[in-house]
């Protein structure tokens, strides 16, 4: 059975190459093909045109180095699509498993900076969205950012299938006055994982900063939509736009339950 591909939005950058890094080692956990891209705002007559191939070249080269090195056996395409980037990539996200993007980057695609393409393809995409920022801690858990909505469930899954394949423990995080840790959530994933070691908190703090501190000993931030029209919602308001700016570890944000089957 052929897996879809694990996506990763490339503009040469240091950030872009750190994601290509991160997504061919998520690609390798999930036996998928990696796909890296880049989109290009070209328009005729805009200088560079006639060196495209000059500029693009040495980048396919670095990013496809840098995939091999991190995952030696999973199968790599490198290409570029004209259009303007979050369109694409959104498109892209339709047959993903994963789509990556970097925290910040330099020109074309990433002349949009975090706060305009990580969060705008975060709410777009129909597949889950990696912003890969920081350094992961080696030896600490995976962080799930919970809220007892219907969400959560997706967000579990995706922590729990990440603590499982990296051998490490799960953090559940909830953050809301009065809440508690959402035992009745946590519990089927527990009895699916019982290697996994799990411990639960509650923080009266905010929940992005509170999400933001958690993710200094992390290896791994999960936390989750509603689907499309998630402006409204906790994580692309202000608590999802804090933690994606000051997170020490990548982000994953994932999807609800029906609209996107993954694993990690």
């Amino acid at each position: 059975m052929e897996h879809s591909p694990v996506v990763v939005g490339v503009d040469g950058s240091d950030p872009a190459y750190a994601a290509v890094t991160w997504a061919a080692r998520e690609a390798d956990h999930r036996r998928a093909p990696l796909r890296i891209v880049h989109v290009l705002e070209w328009r005729p007559g805009k200088p560079g045109d006639r060196h495209g191939h000059a500029y693009l070249e040495p980048m396919w080269a670095e990013a496809t180095r840098r995939a091999h090195e991190a995952a030696p056996r999973v199968a790599v395409r490198a290409d570029a699509l004209l259009g303007r980037p979050v369109e694409r990539l959104a498109e892209l996200a339709r047959d993903a498993d994963l789509l990556v993007v970097g925290h910040r980057g330099r020109g074309g695609f990433a002349g949009m900076r975090l706060g305009s393409v990580s969060d705008r393809v975060a709410r777009r995409a129909s597949c889950p969205v990696a912003v890969v920022r920081g350094r992961a801690a080696p030896d600490g858990p995976v962080v799930a950012g919970v809220d007892g909505l219907p969400a959560a469930d997706a967000v579990l899954r995706g922590a729990f299938e990440a603590a499982a394949g990296r051998g490490c423990a799960v953090v559940v995080l909830r953050a809301a006055a009065g809440a508690d840790p959402a035992e009745e959530h946590v519990a089927p994933w527990r009895a699916k994982y019982p290697l996994v070691p799990v411990e639960l908190r509650h923080t009266r703090a905010e929940p992005g900063p509170a999400l933001a501190e958690a993710s200094a000993g992390a290896r791994l931030v999960v936390v989750g939509s509603r689907g499309h029209d998630y402006v409204r919602s906790v994580l692309l308001g202000s608590t999802g736009l804090h933690l994606l700016h000051h997170a020490a570890c990548p982000v994953l944000i994932t999807r609800p339950n029906g609209t996107r089957d993954f694993g990690l």
